[in-house]
């Protein structure tokens, strides 16, 4: 290790932003989202890492995570995550302590190639130049109006596949997505219940909404329930594929839902699962069993590694997450045709945080 390659500084704060409404899926109800930001310093340079979750990063990263990952060569990436894995043993790896390895992950990897002076794909190693996304919103919480308004709009915009919430008043589910299908015509409609139905629920509505054309049935249960998962995919109607994955934090959760033959597609979040080091770990499982691979939310952290990524199907447009980029991070990606590409002027992941745009929005932990 060189001198002017060792981390010298790792900083992290935590921004909490109110949603655009009051939003609710299968599950929850929420009307803000907090953004914890991490930054890591070496020969001069500053990689930028988040993640979205708990305040509770914070004082992780600050008091556990920093002392770990201080001094360690910047381009011995591995050693720091495997550092940071190890730290939290006693704390729990998943859940929050995989949230803050993340953040700090994704800066590291973004240091790395500024240092390099190359985009991270580039460092990466490319599999496509751009990725498609679908649009991902269509909260319970929304009027039929709205939904259809919202879902129309990414069509319009060149999308392929659009997402929407099901599964907080299964009785109303099946309107919804006829409005839903109405707005968006031919475009393939997926729907997201985020655990909301129980095993027979989800098994009736999955007939019902393949009637209306839904060909994307994730989490109808609990994504802890690798068997119920199981047995929906066995039972699901041709053509309809069921996704979860978004809850791994562990390389080891993604090879027990694939060997449990719970998905057809396994998604990953990389500001969950370990950063880019376990995202593309989750992709290197999947490339082993042959299985399509998705992310899942923040699309303009994803970008980068969804590019280098094998049998990456599409990466989420989420509706959150894509605001909040856009209002605090210089080099978001722009939607266009349905796809969103890197900017390869940029080095790192070419995102800029707006330090003083997002002020107003620090909190403390």
């Amino acid at each position: 290790m060189t001198n002017d390659a060792a981390i010298t500084r790792i900083d992290c704060a935590a921004y909490t932003i109110p949603t655009d409404a009051p939003e609710s899926d299968g599950t929850i109800e929420w009307d803000r989202t907090t953004l914890i930001v991490s930054e890591v310093e070496a020969g001069g340079k500053a990689g930028l890492g988040y993640t979205y979750c708990h305040s509770a990063v914070v004082p992780l990263i600050a008091r556990t995570l920093a002392s770990e990952v201080h001094g360690h060569d910047a381009f011995a990436i591995e050693s720091a995550w495997t550092a940071m894995v190890g730290i939290v043993r006693n704390i729990g790896w998943p859940g929050v302590a995989a949230c803050a390895i993340s953040a700090v992950d994704i800066a590291l990897w973004d240091l790395k190639a500024k240092l390099l002076d190359v985009p991270l794909a580039t460092l990466l190693g490319p599999a496509r130049p751009r990725v498609p996304v679908y649009g991902s919103g269509g909260f319970t919480s929304y009027t039929d109006e709205r939904l259809a308004d919202q879902l129309a709009g990414w069509v319009h915009e060149g999308c392929a596949f659009v997402k929407m919430k099901v599964g907080r008043e299964p009785e109303t589910d099946g309107a919804r997505v006829r409005a839903a299908r109405n707005a968006i015509r031919d475009a393939q409609l997926f729907v997201d219940a985020n655990g909301g139905y129980s095993r027979k629920q989800a098994l009736g509505l999955a007939n019902a909404f393949s009637d209306l054309g839904v060909t994307w049935f994730e989490e109808p249960v609990s994504s802890d329930d690798l068997e119920g998962l199981h047995l929906i995919r066995n039972r699901a109607p041709a053509g309809m594929d069921i996704a979860a994955g978004e809850y791994g934090y562990t390389p080891f959760y993604f090879r027990r839902m694939l060997e449990a033959g719970a998905v057809d597609v396994l998604q990953a979040d990389a500001t969950r699962c370990g950063g880019v080091t376990g995202f593309l770990r989750a992709a290197a499982i999947c490339d082993a069993h042959g299985m399509p691979f998705s992310s899942h939310c923040g699309p303009a952290i994803h970008l980068h590694p969804a590019c280098a990524a094998p049998r990456l199907r599409h990466m989420e447009w989420f509706h959150d997450h894509v605001r909040i980029e856009h209002m605090l991070f210089d080099g978001a990606p722009t939607l266009r045709d349905g796809h969103i590409a890197p900017d390869l002027s940029r080095p790192g992941h070419g995102l800029v945080f707006r330090q003083a745009d997002a002020e107003r929005f620090r909190v403390q932990p």
